[in-house]
């Protein structure tokens, strides 16, 4: 079940490079992205109000806020910067690869943000990760002509919102459903979108087929698939799961590009593709087996490192606590992070 969920993972989020790139040609990226989320929200909307009643009791208004300000940053914020880049002529596959230097930063502040555990065989596969990207992001930007070099800085502004996004969550204390976190982040980015195309005079759906057929494209496979199965890792298996992963994007939106697109796919970008699985590899094999606490810790300790220790214990069902977490101040600690998971970044 991991690996087809893994899988899936990829190719869904892939696929909304690649609907990027179909619907680019038509339409401004406010435009395509109001009515990718104003009918998918009207949806969620309603499911909310008759199915979904229950799991929207007992929230907050703290709480909704959160989720609207992750929904601005994972959603809005990310899928704006990879629009536009796609519209000032970057390529689907180096705008993912871009975007692929987010597993180095999110492990990189998982440390002191998260009090997550990362080994030193993950941080070379983090590196070595990196350096495939490294590989196919530099042939793809020799290829490119009439592209602006400021152009490939508009999707280091996503990555780094998506990061934030992922940060917020997992510094929640309250869990929402998986229904409910999607109906509030739609929901916030129809808002931003619609009023941003309403800005820029750009709100009417141009008379085109491709237009339309990009918005299926990205309200199925890349929301409900993609973005659901982004937050269903996240929380089944945390943080390191979800940046390895995101290492295979680049080389699968690359090799997806040059079949759909004709875009530029040789031995670099092969050998980026190569690096990239191997890092996935090797971080996967650098996480802690179950049962095991990191080099440096030991059980037992005190309230105030149980956050610490709790994040590196079983993983637990939903709404349930981790395997082997017995004492009262370490079943708070999980709580007050988010972070079920034992796996460590």
């Amino acid at each position: 079940m991991r690996l087809l969920l893994s899988a899936a993972f990829v190719l869904c989020w892939s696929s909304g490079f690649i609907g990027a790139k179909l619907g680019a040609g038509s339409a401004p990226a406010a435009t395509l992205l109001m009515w990718r989320f104003l009918p998918l929200t009207a949806v969620l909307v309603l499911v909310a109000a008759t199915a979904a009643r229950a799991s929207w009791r007992g929230l907050t208004a703290r709480t909704v806020a959160r989720q609207a300000a992750i929904g601005a940053l994972s959603q809005s914020g990310y899928l704006f910067t990879v629009y536009y880049a796609i519209q000032l002529g970057v390529s689907s596959g180096t705008t993912a690869l871009i975007d692929g230097t987010q597993p180095l930063v999110a492990g990189a502040l998982a440390g002191p943000l998260l009090h997550q555990y990362v080994s030193r065989r993950q941080w070379l596969g983090l590196c070595l990760g990196v350096g495939g990207v490294a590989l196919v992001t530099t042939a793809d930007a020799t290829a490119a002509a009439g592209v602006s070099r400021w152009a490939y800085l508009v999707p280091f502004l996503g990555m780094s919102s998506l990061v934030a996004a992922t940060f917020l969550e997992g510094r929640s204390r309250t869990r929402v459903a998986p229904s409910v976190s999607m109906t509030l982040h739609c929901t916030t980015s129809a808002v931003l979108f619609t009023t941003l195309a309403a800005a820029t005079g750009s709100v009417l759906p141009p008379p085109s087929l491709s237009f339309w057929a990009a918005v299926c494209w990205l309200v199925t496979l890349s929301t409900f698939g993609g973005y659901g199965l982004y937050w269903l890792i996240l929380r089944r298996s945390g943080v390191t799961e979800v940046n390895t992963l995101m290492f295979l994007m680049a080389p699968v939106t690359a090799l997806w590009g040059a079949a759909m697109f004709g875009e530029p796919f040789g031995p670099q970008t092969a050998a980026g593709l190569a690096v990239g699985l191997a890092a996935v590899v090797l971080v996967r094999r650098g996480a802690t087996p179950p049962g095991e606490n990191p080099p440096g810790r030991a059980r037992g300790r005190t309230s105030g490192e149980s956050a610490r220790t709790a994040s590196c214990r079983g993983q637990a069902p939903e709404g349930g606590e981790a395997p082997g977490t017995v004492t009262r101040p370490e079943r708070t600690a999980v709580r007050r992070t988010g972070l079920r998971g034992r796996r460590p970044l």
